[in-house]
């Protein structure tokens, strides 16, 4: 299954064409690999997907055309869930440590 399709069951993504984007612009990648839409997944691939702040690191259980959305989980396990903090925050980080000197 192509990896955008794959987002967009799993419900990762809620649409196909947000998925193909994502994809297509680098912040996608299987097995380590950036991904573009076209990539082929497999069960027992891992899935790394960058949202803004948040990194996201899935491996695949299951592939099937449809899922009802109670059984979406089935599909994939969580192996990372991280928020990085944003630039701003780092910067006023360094001042505090500035300030102490």
């Amino acid at each position: 299954m192509r990896v955008d399709k794959f987002l967009k069951v799993s419900r990762l993504i809620k649409r196909r064409t947000l998925a193909k984007e994502i994809c297509d612009s680098g912040r996608v990648e299987v097995n380590e690999r950036k991904a573009k839409a076209s990539t082929e997944v497999n069960v027992g691939d891992s899935l790394t997907i960058r949202f803004g702040q948040r990194t996201l690191t899935v491996k695949i259980d299951k592939i099937v055309e449809q899922i009802r959305k109670e059984n979406v989980l089935e599909l994939y396990s969580v192996l990372q869930d991280e928020k990085r903090q944003g630039s701003r925050d780092m910067q006023y980080e360094d001042d505090k440590d500035d300030l102490d000197d």
